[in-house]
């Protein structure tokens, strides 16, 4: 069973959802796959895993580095796993390319190389936004590219963990 819970948050409202496990999902309304493998079944509900949650983008978006996580209970493909694994692992407001994130993943797959479109495909289909920190993924350039979220919210969310307002 799924539990959710709608917050508020300075870029809009959010969908957290929970089983007993951990955190399922973490969506910005309307954005790009939201609700993505929602239980069809879910319940409106509070729980302690949903209370930490709320705990923890209160901390975020008060501008700071959360220093505790909520429970996570991730479900995907093996490989988007294994990616989104590399993404809990980008320090806070700092930044990583998909190309980058394409070598780690061949690296630990002993491939001698893999691509850095299937790991945007990977990014891209995260469902736990912010604590699972997507937005912290560039493009080779340096530019922003894709983010389901929205490219407005990708940029507020790397300025405030630059210690800038979101404005």
């Amino acid at each position: 069973m799924q539990y959710i819970h709608h917050v508020q948050s300075p870029l809009g409202a959010i969908l957290l959802a929970a089983d007993e496990t951990g955190l399922t999902g973490l969506w910005f309304e309307g954005q790009k796959y939201f609700a993505d493998h929602l239980d069809p079944e879910h319940t409106e509900r509070d729980t302690p895993v949903l209370e930490q949650a709320r705990e923890w983008l209160a901390v975020y978006f008060a501008g700071r580095e959360p220093d505790f996580l909520p429970p996570l209970h991730m479900a995907g493909t093996p490989f988007q796993l294994l990616v989104w694994g590399i993404l809990q692992k980008i320090p806070y407001g700092e930044t990583i390319t998909y190309g980058r994130i394409a070598e780690e993943v061949a690296r630990q797959k002993g491939l001698p190389h893999m691509s850095a479109q299937a790991v945007g495909g990977a990014v891209g289909h995260n469902r736990i936004s912010i604590i699972v920190p997507c937005h912290r993924v560039i493009g080779t350039n340096g530019s922003l590219t894709g983010y389901a979220g929205g490219m407005d919210r990708k940029r507020k969310l790397l300025a405030l963990e630059k210690g800038l307002a979101i404005v």
